[in-house]
């Protein structure tokens, strides 16, 4: 029997849950639930990550303090999951003493290690609202190519890092005022010092393979940035022991509240917190998105190796949900809160849906109404709960066949299949899991059609008969709903209570049950109603419109974009010719396999002149609906060394970022070469 110690990561108390942040939740409850059917000792810890600028300023906007907050949120966000058949072995805070304490440890390891070194450093500060502005709330214009709008850590359109004050013409985003540089004391961690394990360590197979490519990046030409690990105040989170006036940041204590959850299950259990973080016995699985990848990977299992922590098992990585193609939106209703979604729906229907999309590889998820409504239909409704409701009334008075009957080997087929299906529940393959189960439900139902028990109830001679075609039915949809389960535990509970025991073991999917009275049938899933899924997002919608600016008719004319960025100072004519804006082709598009945002274009400005250029659209474009569309460059820009290679001017394009980036074209008639202005 293994032991395993789960975890999600923490959802911070500044929002409710939406179907996004579901599909880690439920991908790793899946996988709970699956060790514990498979007989393995496993306890799944969660909390809220409940420090940082952003829960004081929304407590004080609502008059309240940041204790009421967090305990607020979390009652909801523990309700949400809940509904959604989310079992946490338990789920706490990271503003607990229990946290506080690991917090010291581990600051007392990295402290004897000589890991921390202090520096100056020039920080925003929100002089309206009396802060310091973390990356995430500046806005600005990227020093190193010159797109606006970039947010205060890294540029979406060159990829460069910085820091918050190197933007130019910094905005933040609490109060839309123009920030202002103050010096101030920093504690970091020189990761740098555990450079050769961290390589090793991120290379060993722990990670997937995609997200150790991406890391190994980080090894091949420069020293490991050292890790700003404090926040001056004021601040809420845990202040420095050893630094009064400065606190640890939340990305270094919000993992430690893996830790500090772990103990309090442990105080209540009556167990030792060492033997879930200091033993050889336990594997620790992490469970995450890939845009915290970075932090996961290199300075947690950092801060674990130098206090003695036991380092990750496996850490699952999964991709971001996308709704029919596009990123989630508000204005379109996609942008889906739980709370919401269980108005309108039945969440074994979002789990299933998951489970059949979700791989081991680190991919992005898109949900497809369409196919939504099909698979849950189709698959569960049809296949799966149907060769129950058509069988189970016709034995309801005698029950099972005392003997198992031949069934031309069909049990024994299901029964084979169950290794298989279990390893690829353990890989986290859940797609394969649900496609192999569903392979198997389509040789059940053409035995209930042929064998057709309606019509064999015609006939009181053939009762024996009956019996023995809905005994092998409903052993059929028993091995289902065992091999379901991780997925669809209430599907199980209700399938456990027409058998009259429960289904909590994979070992019962290995011999038929029989002799048995069953207890009546009742309702176990109904069909999607499609008019339910365009409620629930004509809900969003509305939900949406309520806490924003009302539009003119469709037209995004909110003003969001420009109180965001404003517009700059003043130039002249002059000031505006010295750019020279051209319209070009592009006759190439090629991946850059060694960077996250950047493609490679070559454009043609007409003839034989083409220019080389990077440009940060990778997660908005694919590469085949690039080539040969017109865009506007700006042509006299220096060219400019990247490690890529030489990139020679810069294209045009609007946007936030990520999937909302949106290149500015020519109306047709344009021609490559022709200046624009």
């Amino acid at each position: 029997m293994r032991q395993l110690l789960v975890t999600s990561a923490l959802p911070y108390a500044n929002g409710p849950i939406h179907i996004g942040h579901l599909v880690e939740y439920l991908q790793t409850d899946i996988w709970v639930r699956f060790q514990k059917m498979a007989g393995n000792r496993c306890i799944y810890i969660c909390a809220d990550d409940t420090h940082g600028t952003a829960i004081t300023i929304r407590a004080n906007a609502e008059g309240r303090s940041e204790e009421d907050l967090i305990a607020e949120v979390s009652e909801l966000h523990q309700k949400d999951f809940a509904e959604f058949g989310v079992e946490f072995d338990h789920y706490g805070s990271t503003n607990s003493e229990e946290s506080r304490e690991a917090c010291h440890e581990i600051w007392k390891a990295l402290r004897e290690a000589d890991m921390i070194v202090e520096q100056e450093i020039d920080q925003l500060f929100d002089t309206e609202k009396g802060v310091f502005l973390a990356d995430r709330f500046v806005r600005g214009t990227c020093p190193n190519c010159g797109s606006k709008d970039q947010p205060g850590d890294n540029c979406d359109k060159c990829a460069t890092t910085y820091t918050p004050a190197d933007l130019i013409d910094p905005v933040s985003t609490l109060s839309g005022t123009t920030p202002e540089i103050r010096s101030a004391r920093h504690l970091f961690v020189q990761i740098e010092k555990l450079h050769d394990f961290l390589d090793e360590w991120t290379q060993s197979g722990t990670l997937p393979s995609e997200s150790a490519n991406y890391l190994k990046n980080f090894f091949l030409n420069e020293p490991l940035r050292d890790w700003d690990i404090s926040r001056p105040g004021p601040y809420f989170g845990f202040e420095i022991p050893d630094s009064l006036g400065n606190f640890w940041y939340v990305w270094y204590d919000a993992p430690i509240g893996y830790i500090g959850s772990t103990k309090q299950w442990c105080d209540a259990n009556g167990e030792s917190l060492d033997d879930w973080w200091k033993s050889d016995q336990t594997e620790v699985h992490h469970f995450i998105g890939k845009d915290i990848q970075y932090f996961h990977t290199l300075f947690w299992p950092a801060m674990l190796k130098t206090a003695g922590f036991s380092l990750p098992t496996k850490v699952h990585i999964h991709g971001f949900l996308t709704v029919d193609g596009e990123k989630m939106s508000k204005s379109r209703g996609t942008f889906v809160e739980a709370a919401t979604y269980l108005k309108h729906l039945d969440p074994s229907y979002l789990r299933y849906y998951y489970a059949t999309r979700l791989s081991s590889r680190v991919e992005d998820l898109d949900l497809n109404p369409e196919e939504f409504v099909s698979k849950i239909n189709s698959d569960l409704v049809g296949k799966v709960v149907n060769l129950a409701s058509r069988t189970a009334k016709f034995i309801k008075d005698n029950g099972l066949s005392t003997e198992y009957p031949d069934d031309g080997g069909l049990f024994e087929s299901f029964a084979n299949r169950g290794a298989d299906i279990a390893a690829a529940y353990e890989a986290g393959d859940y797609s394969k899991a649900m496609r192999m189960i569903m392979e198997l439900a389509d040789q059940a139902n053409p035995y209930v059609e042929n064998n057709a028990p309606w019509e064999l109830r015609k006939d009181e001679s053939k009762a024996e008969e009956l019996q023995n075609v809905c005994t092998v039915a409903l052993n059929l949809f028993r091995t289902l709903a065992i091999y379901l389960a991780p997925v669809l535990p209430d599907l199980a509970a209700k399938a456990g209570e027409l058998f009259g025991e429960e289904l909590t073991s994979w070992d019962q999917s290995q011999s038929p049950l029989t002799g048995k009275i069953l207890n009546p049938f009742k309702h176990m899933m109904q069909r999607v109603d499609p008019k339910a899924i365009e409620a629930m997002i004509e809900e969003s919608k509305e939900l949406s419109e309520a806490a924003a600016p009302a539009e003119a008719g469709n037209w995004d004319d909110s003003g969001d974009a420009l109180a965001t960025d404003p517009i700059a100072e003043e130039i002249s004519i002059d000031d505006f010719f010295k750019t020279d804006l051209r319209v070009a082709r592009i006759v190439e598009a090629k991946e850059v396999p060694e960077a996250r945002k950047l493609v490679q274009l070559t454009l043609s400005l007409g003839g034989d002149e083409t220019r080389n250029v990077f440009a940060g659209i990778k997660s908005a474009y694919e590469l085949d609906e690039l080539t040969g569309r017109l865009v506007v460059m700006v042509a006299n820009l220096a060219p400019r060394k990247m490690k890529f290679g030489v990139s020679e001017g810069m294209i045009i394009a609007s946007g936030p970022g990520g999937k909302e980036i949106f290149l500015l074209s020519p109306d047709d008639g344009a021609v490559p070469g022709q200046r624009v202005g």
